[in-house]
């Protein structure tokens, strides 16, 4: 299994050429002694000038570990894509946590990652409360995705920033329903889950969106038949998928 994991993920990267890989410029967040790898991708024609989207990523528990590399292995090569570019310009921020860490926090929901304590997504809030300070991002327009772990992270972070993101896109993940209530009714959201994913189960996501619902939001959600854990490919070759995303603005 280990040969089988290691192919994949060195197949997966060779879909990045090294030039692309250099285009995801590599970053280290600093916060006193802790640090937080990332990549960013610059919008296309920068112009110091303008403001932009920002679209946060957060990727799922394979892709941990300390090479600032590994987090692109899904969606890295989407907005890279000549057409989303264009169409959808924006920064692209990839945090990658470490093989000891994931996207949680200190609240009653827990997975099985076998963490005592986790300091990543705390670091990822700060990276992003930073960043947005800047006079070239547009602060109505900063969205999140996340698959899997990620997706998981995803409901964790707009639960603790619930006035930061105008939407937000999590991929077969979890959360705690009992927190919702911070970003339902602001956020709008489009949920992803394959219907036999035996990894996370679809009724996760299910969970989560009847939470939203009863909370007075109003989720999109698909569910795509005889499709496992790697529902992050069928969301991504949704046509509207980043349409969709850039579509939403901050409800003020």
């Amino acid at each position: 299994m280990k040969y089988v994991i290691t192919f994949f993920f060195l197949f997966s990267l060779f879909n990045l050429t090294s030039q692309e890989l250099k285009t995801y410029e590599k970053e280290i967040f600093v916060n006193e002694n802790d640090t937080l790898n990332y990549r960013i991708l610059k919008p296309l024609n920068y112009n110091p000038q303008k403001q932009y989207p920002v679209h946060l990523f957060l990727h799922g528990a394979g892709e941990r570990g300390n090479d600032n590399v590994s987090q692109l292995i899904h969606g890295g090569n989407l907005f890279l894509e000549k057409e989303n570019r264009e169409k959808y310009n924006s920064w692209v921020i990839f945090p990658q946590a470490p093989h000891n860490d994931w996207w949680g926090y200190k609240d009653p929901y827990k997975f099985a990652y076998n963490v005592k304590e986790s300091k990543a997504i705390s670091l990822v809030v700060k990276l992003m409360d930073s960043f947005i300070e800047r006079s070239d991002v547009d602060t109505n327009r900063v969205y999140v995705s996340g698959l899997s772990m990620g997706g998981m992270g995803t409901f964790v972070i707009l639960n603790l920033r619930p006035d930061m993101f105008a939407a937000a896109t999590p991929i077969c993940g979890d959360g705690n329903p009992d927190l919702v209530n911070n970003y339902a009714k602001k956020i709008p959201m489009w949920i992803f889950h394959g219907s036999d994913d035996t990894v996370v189960s679809p009724k996760k996501s299910l969970k989560m969106a009847n939470a939203i619902i009863d909370a007075g939001g109003s989720p999109k959600i698909t569910f795509y038949e005889n499709v496992g854990h790697d529902s992050w490919n069928n969301a991504f070759a949704e046509k509207n998928f980043l349409k969709w995303i850039h579509s939403k603005t901050k409800k003020q």
